[in-house]
């Protein structure tokens, strides 16, 4: 035991290794109950004796600094936490990651001092909960146009606007507020700021809850907001408001390793336990060809996972500005989440018939990892950032030849040596429209991907699953870079109606 002396008094904290064990074993405890594994399926919300359990565990402390009784915000160990959460339960994993990532992380780097006493101390001793307010019903990716405005007085701030799509909407005891400053012609700042709300200060309505897709566990909605806060509440910047969100949703995209590290084991168990099973033909599944292609992927997705999570742990932690870390961030968050996905749907194809139970690990999985794709930015728009910013470093290097690029990029070094062939392509940047964008960004995130591996291999990860996840991205390196060079601009014919109904042609 660690003894730590605080501002508020002597505590001890526990080794990670007894501190995780509590977490597994709680989790598989609660999870593993008939009622329990039904009502958190296909019941809205989360079960009052499942939440309590959860939260005696104190998962949440791994992302609050030791001073205020924490754990003291190793990434790693907020990683490892994320991961055992969603072996059992995608929804409670994300749960834990809005609470982490979006918002005790952001406050624990820019919040003032006086609040995080007060804040902190109630997640660690009344099992209070926060999360993020900043997609609005109009300006969804294109957030730095939102409209919730602010204003500032000697008492402190007021702030109105509309926001949706909070996760934890109407149950989150702290919010982070964005908005921009309206100055006294009613413009505007293009600058964005953020202020922690409190419960208590009242001001946020929800107008409507919506009945979302999947991740039952968790309430979204639309909230009018319409609040006075203290000055206090405002989190700091280092230097501008936007590059302080850029260092919050970085920070937070390179995290989503540790919520699909968990998930993606837990369909990589389910299928070989599946097909190691189940008999067909008087043999078990296992032993087909195709089979064995589908769980080799899933086994694939596991290391890439792993090697991100190495990754991040390393290149993630609290010190360090992520402001400009935007190819590692969209790399990470775009890749991870389409294997979440897809490993989903493998599972969902090896199982059956009765995976398609909505309370099934592989159909619920499916349903619950698909918003993944979509939300802290949507794939296809990170995946053409992705190309864009290695085309403007490119630009300014005055280099046309991909692969002779790549082999001096940092996230490449390694990877690029083993892909000369496939990467040695020259870009014309006059003729890069949207989707070839798209195409190469999905090809260059898998190379800085397998640089991770690759560093991972390096370290002494299992020679054989190494190897395996060099060759599955190698084959979808090449894939992508094919389908950028030989894409057709193929048209959309919207006024399709005339001559198109195939009864006329009979």
């Amino acid at each position: 035991m660690n003894q730590q002396e605080t501002n508020t008094g002597t505590y001890s904290v526990e080794a990670f290794s007894a501190f995780i064990q509590k977490f597994q074993e709680t989790l598989s405890s609660v999870f593993s109950e008939e009622k329990n594994v039904k009502d958190t399926s296909i019941n809205r919300g989360v079960p009052g004796m499942v939440m309590r359990d959860v939260l005696d565990c104190k998962p949440l402390s791994v992302f609050i600094p030791q001073e205020y009784e924490g754990r003291g915000t190793d990434t790693a160990e907020c990683l490892k936490v994320l991961e055992v959460a969603s072996y059992h339960s995608l929804p409670l994993s994300l749960m834990i990651g809005i609470n982490g990532a979006l918002f005790l992380q952001p406050l624990s780097l820019y919040g003032q001092e006086s609040l995080k006493k007060k804040v902190y101390y109630d997640f660690i001793h009344n099992r209070k909960m926060g999360g993020l307010m900043i997609t609005e019903p109009k300006y969804g990716s294109d957030a730095l146009h939102m409209q919730t405005k602010f204003s500032e007085s000697d008492k402190g701030f007021h702030i109105e606007g509309t926001k949706h799509w909070a996760g934890l909407t109407g149950w989150a005891d702290y919010w982070l507020l964005t908005a921009r400053r309206e100055d006294k012609n009613g413009n505007l700042s293009r600058d964005i700021e953020f202020f922690v709300h409190n419960k208590e200060a009242g001001g946020i309505e929800v107008t409507e809850v919506f009945n979302n897709l999947g991740l039952y566990m968790l309430p979204y909605g639309r909230n009018k907001i319409n609040t006075s806060l203290s000055p206090e509440s405002k989190l700091e910047p280092r230097t501008t408001g936007v590059k302080m969100m850029l260092d919050i949703l970085h920070r937070s995209r390179l995290q989503f390793p540790g919520m699909a590290m968990g998930f993606i084991k837990r369909n990589m168990d389910e299928a070989i336990k599946h097909c190691s099973e189940r008999m067909v033909g008087n043999k078990p599944l296992f032993s087909y060809d195709q089979v064995q292609e589908r769980i080799s992927k899933l086994q694939s997705f596991f290391t890439t996972c792993s090697a991100m999570c190495a990754y991040t742990s390393e290149n993630a932690k609290m010190n360090m500005d992520l402001a400009r870390a935007d190819l590692q961030a969209n790399t990470i968050k775009t890749l991870v989440t389409d294997y979440m996905q897809e490993s989903a749907q493998s599972l969902l194809q090896l199982v059956g018939a009765i995976g398609y139970r909505q309370e099934h690990v592989a159909g619920k999985g499916t349903i619950d990892s698909r918003p993944f794709q979509i939300f802290e930015g949507s794939n296809d728009i990170l995946y053409q950032q992705i190309t864009e910013s290695v085309v403007k470093s490119m630009r300014k290097m005055k280099e046309t030849n991909l692969l002779s690029f790549l082999k001096q990029h940092e996230l490449s070094l390694k990877s690029s040596d083993r892909l000369t062939k496939v990467l040695d392509i020259n870009i014309d940047y006059a003729n890069l429209s949207q989707r070839k964008l798209v195409d190469l960004g999905r090809a260059l995130a898998r190379v800085f991907s397998m640089n991770f591996v690759i560093t991972l291999g390096e370290k002494g990860f299992r020679s054989d699953l190494i190897q395996n996840s060099i060759d599955h991205l190698s084959q979808e390196i090449s894939q992508f870079v094919n389908a950028f060079q030989n894409k057709k601009e193929l048209s959309v014919v919207a006024d399709y109606h005339d001559e198109s109904n195939w009864a006329n042609y009979l």
